[in-house]
């Protein structure tokens, strides 16, 4: 079995396991404990730090980011940049409708409407972020150079997530639960259309 569905699968039972886990009301301890840790450390100097952090995962921010990627990437990374988010984005959708979990509703310091689980910021910081972490790694040849922009991203990534739980709009595990579900995605998506254009140019290759 290839790696890529090792890990896949490997995240998607995580998803699994917390979703049963907070349907079963298991999770609460945990929940609560993190919740109240974060939000011990909250601050004017913080919230306005994690205010515009968590702005980068908006639905403004990542439609603009999508646009102006378009006409910088090629065709092949445009596909992937298309399917991964509308995949994402969907699945983070019809999620939130079936599961219908309600955002905590004390401490909360910008408004969101909507359901909790999961969280929406999570799952697209990965599918947007994440591809973009993939297309660094692949394309920058200076180590240097790429070892930096990978751990901007990550960090882009893991500050999107803190910033929806220390702004008071979701639980912890509604953060979890989006990171473990959009890997999947991401890498299947990924890796599938990576194959495709493999494939294509070995069958050109055989055919002279």
């Amino acid at each position: 079995m290839k790696k890529r569905y090792i890990i896949s699968g490997i995240f998607f039972l995580l998803f699994i396991l917390i979703t049963i886990l907070m349907i079963t009301n298991n999770i609460k301890v945990f929940d609560e404990n993190i919740y109240n840790y974060i939000y011990s450390f909250r601050s004017d100097l913080l919230d306005t730090i994690f205010k515009t952090i968590t702005k980068l995962g908006n639905t403004l921010t990542v439609i603009i980011m999508v646009f102006v990627l378009l006409v910088f990437l090629g065709k092949e990374n445009i596909y992937k940049l298309i399917l991964t988010v509308a995949t994402t984005v969907l699945t983070n959708q019809g999620l939130k409708h079936i599961i219908r979990r309600a955002r905590p509703d004390h401490l909360r310091l910008i408004k969101e409407n909507g359901y909790a689980f999961p969280s929406g910021h999570s799952m697209i910081s990965i599918a947007l972020y994440g591809l973009l972490i993939y297309l660094v790694y692949k394309n920058i040849k200076n180590k240097f150079i790429k070892t930096i922009l990978i751990s901007i991203l990550s960090i882009l990534i893991l500050g999107i997530g803190i910033s929806r739980v220390y702004l008071g709009v979701h639980y912890p595990s509604d953060v979890l639960a989006g990171f473990s579900i959009a890997l999947p995605i991401i890498i299947l998506i990924v890796c599938s259309i990576d194959d495709h254009f493999r494939g294509n140019i070995n069958d050109k290759d055989s055919s002279k």
